[in-house]
């Protein structure tokens, strides 16, 4: 599997800051000519829609006791010394961070969210992100974290300086969003909150889970196309390498269309470039999908009727907050998209 490069969460979250720039042309991107791989059953299937897990991330400790003061190094190089883990604000684009806090046992120490963190014992936590990847250094200040875990999703900068001076910890993990870099994640926020065994521990279960649901996937290669969808904001992206979406699709054992199309990262949409990537199956996030009207309305966006996924309707679609996690339930949301983009008709 190809390791994507870093700051894919960042990436994303660029693109989102354009809003309506981004909009459905006719320029073509990713012309190299790509055709349908076309042959698995499952492509001919209509819409589909993944059984993401629910409920909390199973912990992998019962309320493991922090043995701080701890030091450690910050992806932005500071070095950043922890003293008390009872306040934690744990947030990121992706809501990966509180999940992983909540994994290692630590939930309810959580004192804020991100939009993105949708479990159902965070759902009743304040909110302190606003549009995309916006951080409310008000909203977070007023929680009175004893600690803040973030990554540079997270902005503008100047929050996180705002933070800092009123002297919170604030620890930026790596923001790689890779299947590889999910232990590694773990293991840097259970250092950080000074609980590095139940790190190991976790970051272990997780990569079994992760190599099993790998280890299941089909060999259809059918071509799947990642479509990132804000019909009310006019925002209608295409996942490419590097993009994490494309590290999902190649683990169920399909081919990235937006990747073979000679994309990488989010690029916006066109119908040019989405034809010619030519996608068996459209992967969308369920919000999105309802943004745009639903599969008759993404059927209505230009060149969209014009692929393979187009005409037989082949529409998956996943939870928000869900796909594009790379946290403690990847393993769970590979086996999930697997079965639903697999399945037979």
């Amino acid at each position: 599997m190809t390791r994507s490069s870093r700051g894919a969460a960042g990436r994303l979250a660029a693109a989102l800051t354009l809003g309506g720039a981004l909009v459905l042309s006719g320029c073509g991107i990713g012309t190299t000519g790509v055709r349908t791989g076309g042959t698995d059953p499952a492509a001919r299937c209509g819409p589909s829609t993944v059984d993401a897990p629910e409920g909390d991330p199973r912990p992998v400790a019962a309320s493991p006791e922090p043995g701080l003061p701890v030091t450690v190094r910050s992806a932005d190089g500071e070095e950043v010394t922890v003293r008390d883990a009872r306040r934690v604000l744990a947030v990121n684009l992706y809501g990966s961070l509180a999940e992983i806090v909540h994994a290692l046992g630590l939930g309810d120490r959580l004192v804020g969210r991100d939009v993105s963190t949708t479990f159902p014992a965070a759902r009743g936590l304040p909110l302190v992100t606003g549009q995309g990847h916006d951080l409310s250094a008000e909203g977070a200040l007023k929680l009175d974290p004893s600690v803040v875990i973030t990554d540079e999703s997270m902005g503008p900068p100047e929050v996180l300086d705002q933070l800092r001076q009123s002297g919170v910890p604030v620890v930026l993990i790596d923001d790689e969003q890779t299947l590889p870099a999910v232990g590694e994640h773990i293991r840097a926020v259970a250092a950080a909150l000074g609980v590095p065994g139940a790190g190991r521990r976790l970051a272990a279960r997780v990569a079994g889970e992760i190599a099993g649901a790998a280890g299941q996937a089909s060999g259809g290669r059918l071509r799947v196309a990642f479509l990132y969808l804000r019909g009310s904001a006019g925002v209608y992206l295409i996942g490419g390498k590097g993009a994490g979406s494309d590290a999902m699709i190649e683990a169920i054992g399909a081919t990235d269309a937006g990747t073979a199309a000679g994309l990488s990262g989010f690029r916006p949409l066109t119908s040019e470039g989405l034809i010619n990537a030519a996608p068996d199956v459209l992967l969308v996030m369920t919000a999105g999908l309802e943004s745009v009207g639903g599969v008759d309305g993404l059927l209505k966006l230009p060149g969209v009727a014009q692929t393979p996924a187009g005409q037989n309707r082949r529409v998956v679609d996943v939870a928000d907050g869900t796909l594009l996690t790379f946290g403690s339930r990847t393993g769970e949301t590979i086996s999930a998209l697997a079965d639903a983009v697999h399945r037979p008709c």
